[in-house]
């Protein structure tokens, strides 16, 4: 399930279009769950527990750690997980960290 703050949820193809406008997809999902069930192509993987601390770090340090360019609080970013609540949670966070 994914989770926007326009749209709560968004349906596989309106992810496809999205990512196609450059949005970050973050999926919270365990590195386990990933490994079983398998990465969402071109989507980084932060597991909830992580992204508070990620979300907050030297942009330098997160592109080290996830290979990806820090998303700026501005840039649109998708979060996803395996049913919704986690990607719900990590939407919560990342507002409260001062994303838009």
């Amino acid at each position: 399930s994914l989770c926007a703050a326009g749209a709560p949820n968004l349906s596989y193809q309106e992810l496809k279009d999205l990512k196609k406008a450059n949005v970050l997809h973050i999926d919270v999902r365990e590195r386990w769950e990933i490994d079983r069930f398998g990465k969402i192509p071109e989507s980084i993987n932060i597991p909830l527990g992580e992204l508070m601390e990620a979300l907050q770090m030297d942009p330098t340090e997160f592109k080290e750690q996830y290979n990806q360019k820090m998303p700026s609080k501005s840039d649109p970013v998708v979060f996803s997980c395996m049913a919704g609540t986690r990607s719900k949670q990590a939407l919560g966070f990342a507002m409260s960290l001062g994303f838009s």
